[in-house]
């Protein structure tokens, strides 16, 4: 089982067992979800989503079994994880985790292998480990092919 971080559990909600999640994952759509589950802390404690509501900057879940304050507090500060396989994409649809080690070609050029995606206050940037380190901005992707393991980048005559 391969384990994707999508958030951090910051704190409780009201008294009935809600909890809040900071989250700035890309599919939040598509994880939380009713009936999806969820790996908690370092041991991965499964629990099951059974409602979810967006509310300020946090997303709001309750989880199977839990209806009170003090059974859901053993989790605050606790990240939060999903298996990979449950989380459902279309083709054109990918994980930043699934980018990392893909070659980055620019003109037919090889640029080296991703081999981290930072982000700076919201604007991802591709860490690119070939002859050298290079930072490319993410808006700079032009094509992802996740099945040949490439990405193409547009025109970034001045950044290499």
């Amino acid at each position: 089982m391969k384990y994707v971080f999508i958030g951090k559990l910051v704190n409780t909600h009201g008294l009935k067992g809600e909890v809040r999640i900071l989250s700035n994952f890309k599919f939040k759509d598509k994880v939380f979800v009713p009936g999806m589950n969820i790996y908690i802390g370092k041991d991965k404690t499964c629990e099951e989503i059974v409602s979810y509501r967006h509310h300020k900057i946090f997303e709001m879940i309750m989880m199977k079994g839990y209806n009170d304050i003090d059974e859901v507090l053993k989790y605050k500060g606790e990240y939060v994880f999903v298996n990979r396989e449950d989380i459902k994409l279309s083709d054109n649809e990918y994980l930043d985790e699934d980018i990392i080690g893909c070659n980055v070609l620019f003109n037919d050029k090889l640029l080296g292998k991703v081999i981290r995606i930072d982000n700076h206050n919201g604007n991802y940037v591709l860490v690119i480990r070939g002859e050298r380190e290079y930072l490319i901005p993410y808006v700079m992707i032009d094509k992802v092919d996740i099945k040949k393991k490439e990405i193409i980048t547009k025109d970034i005559t001045g950044l290499v």
